[in-house]
C-alpha cells in the first residue's frame, strides 16, 4: 500500500508508524498556506518572511509556492512589495486543497484511487475498506479551513479525534 499523502511521525520513543504519512512538502505548503491566511487581507508576503518564519527551506519553500500557485491556492506579485497571498478568502481554502495542490490526491493503494482498484476472492472487503479510509481522510482534510488553523481552532469533530488518547498510539 502506498500513500501519496507521505512524511510520517515518530512518537515519545522514536518509533515510526507507518500507516499513513504527510510529506514535508505537504506539511511545509500547509505551514505557509497558514502564514497567508494569518496576514493582513491584501498583504503580499515575501517567501523569505514565510520561510524564516515557518522554518522551511527557502529553495523548497519556492518550489511549494509555485505549485500552489499553478493550482490556484495562491496568487503572487512582482516588485518591491511583491510577494504571495491567498487566491481565495482563508475559509473558502481547506486543508486538502493545499495537500492536493503538493502532492496529488490524498489517497492512494500502489499509486492508483481505490475506485480504481479490483479485488477478487477473500481480498474482497479490502476495497470498501480503502475507500472508507479515503472518505475520512477527506473528511477531516475537507472539513479544516486555513481560517480555522489561523484563528487557533479546529470543527469541534476534529478536536474530539485529536483528543482521544489512542489518536496517537502505537498498537
Amino acid at each position: 500500500m502506498t500513500w501519496r499523502t507521505q512524511v510520517g511521525y515518530a512518537d515519545a520513543n522514536g518509533q515510526h508508524n507507518g500507516a499513513m504519512r504527510i510529506s514535508a512538502k505537504a506539511d511545509y505548503a500547509v505551514r505557509a498556506a497558514i502564514t497567508l491566511a494569518s496576514a493582513e487581507p491584501g498583504t503580499d508576503l515575501a517567501a523569505e518572511s514565510i520561510a524564516r518564519s515557518q522554518e522551511i527551506p527557502h529553495k523548497f519553500l519556492e518550489a511549494i509556492l509555485t505549485d500552489l500557485r499553478r493550482e490556484g491556492v495562491v496568487a503572487s506579485s512582482r516588485g518591491a512589495r511583491g510577494g504571495y497571498r491567498l487566491r481565495r478568502p482563508a475559509d473558502e481554502v481547506t486543508v486538502a486543497d493545499v495537500i492536493r495542490a503538493v502532492d496529488g490526491p490524498l489517497v492512494s493503494v500502489r499509486g492508483e484511487r481505490p475506485p480504481d482498484l479490483a479485488y477478487v476472492g477473500a481480498a474482497e472487503p479490502l476495497l470498501p475498506l480503502w475507500i472508507g479510509l479515503r472518505a475520512n481522510v477527506r473528511s477531516v482534510l475537507e472539513g479544516v479551513t486555513l481560517a480555522d488553523l489561523a484563528a487557533g481552532r479546529l470543527p469541534g469533530p476534529i478536536t474530539q479525534l485529536a483528543a482521544d488518547p489512542q489518536a496517537w498510539a502505537n498498537p
